[in-house]
């Protein structure tokens, strides 16, 4: 599983000209499920996402998780993350899940987030040409890989 993690002071998705999900001060999650990913792994996951302290505390010190500061999470599924260019200049996206077991996984992911961050959870549509908005903030950009 990775993550790209963005802090953001405003982030939105839109499909088709409408908006699905737009969160203020919070964080915009890039998610892919990798082929064998595990629901350990997705839990691992979203509890580190909800605890990942790069928000400033009141002495200017990334010490804050979004939970804290009570931002919203943007969760968008990107298969892409998972590209890989070993040989020549297309990508391959052999080690991305299928979009059955991708599917799956994100949702339960909304759904492990929804639990513990009610109301400030927005997504976009899974498998949908999505286009991302955001203002990023600081920049602050984290990888994170389970």
């Amino acid at each position: 599983m990775r993550a790209v993690v963005q802090r953001v002071k405003e982030a939105s998705v839109t499909v088709e000209g409408d908006v699905t999900g737009r969160i203020g001060r919070g964080l915009l999650v890039l998610l892919a499920i990798h082929r064998d990913d595990t629901d350990g792994q997705l839990r691992w996951m979203a509890e580190k996402l909800r605890k990942l302290r790069i928000f400033e505390d009141e002495d200017g010190k990334m010490n804050r998780s979004v939970e804290d500061v009570e931002g919203g999470i943007l969760l968008v599924s990107q298969f892409t993350l998972y590209g890989e260019l070993k040989k020549g200049t297309r990508p391959s996206f052999t080690a991305s899940a299928g979009p059955e077991k991708a599917k799956e996984m994100y949702d339960h992911m909304v759904s492990l987030l929804e639990e513990t961050l009610p109301g400030n959870v927005a997504t976009g549509i899974f498998a949908a040409k999505m286009n991302v908005s955001l203002v990023n903030d600081g920049p602050v950009t984290i990888i994170v890989e389970r």
